[in-house]
């Protein structure tokens, strides 16, 4: 499925925008399993290293405070993560990954890196390389906005 821009070209933001749909689709499919959105495996994902605020943790991820709240809410009752008090700032709340979000966020790794493989295995294995230099070249640069992965934005995601 494409869409043309003026001109004829092949249109830059449908395309960006019809993949990304269809791989967070798919992303939130193989998640389910496991009883956790997207949204929460970015969470698990970016608290794994220790020492974040919820706060920084809803920047990394691109989540409002609203949404982490009712995101880390789901996450605690799920017994998936906890929150405690910071010792630098008492009105700050450090997240913590538990054994079994620990668990979990392993699966979830395993089930985002099989659809990544799957993606790729679409293209001819000599475009795969140069496909995911110029992604991240991209969002790295030109497409590096808040919001977005990379430098200024969810570091790394």
């Amino acid at each position: 499925m494409t869409s043309c821009a003026p001109g004829g070209t092949p249109d830059l933001m449908f395309m960006f925008s019809w993949a990304s749909h269809a791989l967070m689709a798919e992303h939130a499919a193989g998640l389910a399993e496991l009883g956790i959105s997207p949204r929460a495996h970015c969470v698990l994902l970016k608290a794994r290293a220790g020492g974040l605020t919820q706060r920084r943790l809803g920047e990394l991820c691109g989540i409002d405070k609203t949404t982490m709240v009712v995101t880390l809410d789901q996450l605690e009752t799920a017994g998936l993560a906890r929150r405690r008090p910071s010792p630098s700032d008492r009105r700050a709340r450090l997240v913590e990954v538990t054994e079994e979000g620990e668990k979990v966020l392993d699966q979830a790794q395993r089930i985002a890196a099989r659809i990544q493989e799957d993606v790729l295995a679409a293209l001819p294995e000599a475009d795969r390389a140069v496909f995911l230099r110029s992604i991240a070249s991209l969002v790295g640069g030109r497409l590096s906005g808040t919001g977005a992965c990379g430098p200024g934005g969810r570091d790394g995601c």
